[in-house]
């Protein structure tokens, strides 16, 4: 593993344990519930692995969700201008909007909708 997928391995598991004792703070998550192995937290986060898209693949997720370039942008909160560049392959997808297409290419646009 690199050294920034450790990092953010270590982010994740930090914001996580800080969300699980919030939730039993507030009452929101009993006590069996908060008790959390890293087993299972490696579990989770192996399970959402997000990989890169090329240009080509985000064009055709598009066209599979039959939107203009204006539309799609709008849901990946998005300018026209940068799913255009990132359609040409100028620009890669990062951050959130790459989480997003990752969820539309394994479950479909209405994933997001």
């Amino acid at each position: 593993m690199t050294k920034k997928k450790e990092q953010l391995s270590d982010r994740f598991a930090r914001e996580m344990t800080e969300t699980a004792d919030a939730m039993h703070k507030l009452g929101i998550m009993d006590a069996q519930a908060h008790k959390l192995t890293m087993r299972e937290l490696n579990r989770t986060t192996s399970a959402a692995t997000v990989t890169p898209l090329s240009g080509a693949e985000i064009r055709k997720l598009r066209e599979q969700a039959n939107m203009s370039q204006a539309v799609f942008a709008k849901f990946l909160h998005l300018t026209v201008d940068h799913v255009s560049k990132l359609e040409r392959g100028t620009k890669r997808p990062n951050g959130p909007a790459l989480v997003l297409l990752n969820v539309i290419r394994r479950k479909g646009i209405e994933a997001i909708l």
